[in-house]
């Protein structure tokens, strides 16, 4: 039975998504959603375009709001942006929560993409098998 994953940023259009087709994509047994706290309702183009690049870019992907996830059980809740950590109690499901915060790359160059893409990989794919290892 896989673990259900819940990345949670303001606008789910870059780091959020990011994260969701990365543990998508390399991590076993860990299925993940994702959501904004006030979603844009659009996923980033150079997001889209870094994804497809790495041959992980899903069609059903999407800049989704809580209420499309509120009704689902997670295992762990992760919070990437500051602003989301802060909102994110009123989730209303009890679940364990992480906050691993990235800096936003919307609105930069590609280079920027790449880089997020690069810190989440590395730091906060572990840091998820952490957390769910101990949530055992």
């Amino acid at each position: 039975m896989s673990k259900k994953v819940l990345i949670l940023c303001t606008g789910n259009s870059c780091r959020s998504i990011i994260a969701e087709e990365l543990i998508n994509a390399k991590l076993d047994g860990i299925e993940a959603d994702s959501s904004g706290v006030k979603a844009s309702g659009r996923v980033n183009p150079n997001a889209e375009k870094l994804l497809k690049e790495k041959g992980i870019w899903k069609d059903e992907y999407h800049s989704k709001v809580l209420d499309e996830v509120i009704d689902k059980n997670y295992d762990l809740i992760v919070t990437v942006c500051d602003h989301a950590n802060e909102t994110c109690p009123m989730f209303p499901k009890p679940a364990p929560k992480i906050h691993v915060g990235f800096e936003d790359p919307d609105g930069k160059g590609y280079e920027a993409f790449e880089e997020t893409y690069r810190e989440i990989e590395e730091v906060l794919l572990p840091k998820i098998k952490e957390a769910l290892k101990q949530g055992k």
